[in-house]
């Protein structure tokens, strides 16, 4: 009823507007609807737009998970004339990244970043810049000590100021925010020789899954069995496979008994890539590791973490915010009860 009192207010634009779609959408080249019929299946575009009515800017990723189930793994969408093959699941996602390395290896031209960024930089350059920005960066980190005894020094070092900052709460309440601090510091340390006490960022912990979106975009150089063209922008969607079904039992929840097995040992699962797979994978996934290892250790050993007096893990709000590049928790807090 809305829209047709909307009609009945504004006829002439409408009119105006629907003959402009029409005529687009029988204008197009010849060549882009021939091509349409050899890439992958997805929802039928519309002109102009194509398909982005179909995806909540806030939840991309819910979106793009929610066309999977009815194209499958591999589809098509459309962002206005912008053709993009979507990559949904483990499998999927590994078959792209890791069997056809450098065919995905590129990144098609984002302005936003070509503007910021000027095609340098190690996340959005290409071809052989991307190459030696690489390896200068990784040849770096080692020389800093990413790898070696060093580096664990540092990360021990920075775990006992933090467990002094936890024990000046004497066991209230406190952000969970209050460890971003620690390897915020690693981070200047290596690059500054000196911590950084009052710079506070999101960096945040994995708790079970960092449950990243779409990070990796890439530009197929080559054809790839299943995704169209040469050329073809590629989004390999990271959020699918760290929900994949076919790989974690309960996906949509904090689970520990993922990484489990019946005797209660750990296990390694294939399907958990916080960091990507692939030539363009994180270049801190050691660090990473080493620093989640031996902060959670370390402050286990410490401490026991309780919910707030009065809240219990009903009362948590696990949704998600907003998305970014990433998927982040709603703020919380928590008690640190030292061991006796």
């Amino acid at each position: 009823m809305a829209w047709l009192i909307f009609f009945l207010s504004y006829p002439v634009p409408i009119c105006l507007l629907c003959t402009l779609i029409i005529l687009a959408s029988l204008f197009l080249p010849t060549s882009s609807r021939k091509a349409a019929f050899t890439m992958p299946p997805g929802p039928t575009p519309l002109p102009i737009i194509g398909n982005l009515h179909l995806l909540d800017i806030k939840r991309q990723d819910k979106s793009i998970l929610k066309l999977a189930k009815k194209y499958g793994p591999v589809f098509t969408l459309h962002f206005g004339f912008q053709k993009v093959v979507v990559l949904t699941g483990y499998e999927a996602v590994k078959d792209a990244l890791v069997n056809f390395t450098e065919e995905f290896v590129d990144r098609p031209l984002i302005p936003i970043f070509e503007q910021i960024q000027h095609g340098h930089g190690v996340f959005f350059s290409t071809g052989e810049l991307w190459r030696a920005t690489r390896r200068f960066t990784m040849s770096s980190m080692r020389n800093l000590g990413v790898g070696r005894t060093l580096i664990e020094e540092r990360i021990l070092e920075e775990l006992s100021f933090l467990v002094e900052d936890i024990k000046a709460f004497k066991g209230e309440p406190f952000s969970l925010r209050t460890f971003n601090r620690a390897p915020t510091n690693i981070t200047f340390v290596l690059l500054f020789g000196e911590r950084e006490i009052c710079f506070e960022v999101g960096l945040g912990y994995n708790q079970e899954h960092q449950k990243v979106g779409h990070a990796h975009v890439g530009l197929q150089k080559e054809t790839f069995p299943g995704s169209g063209h040469r050329g073809t922008m590629v989004i390999p969607s990271l959020t699918s496979v760290l929900l994949d079904k076919s790989h974690w039992e309960t996906p949509d929840e904090f689970n520990p008994n993922h990484f489990l097995d019946a005797e209660g040992k750990f296990v390694k699962k294939e399907a958990f890539v916080p960091f990507s797979l692939g030539r363009r994978n994180c270049m801190g996934e050691s660090l990473a590791k080493m620093e989640l290892f031996l902060f959670f250790a370390g402050l286990l050993q410490k401490f026991t973490f309780q919910p707030p007096p009065g809240l219990t893990e009903r009362d948590l709000d696990l949704t998600v915010p907003q998305t970014t590049f990433t998927l982040r928790p709603q703020p919380q807090l928590t008690c640190a009860v030292p061991h006796d």
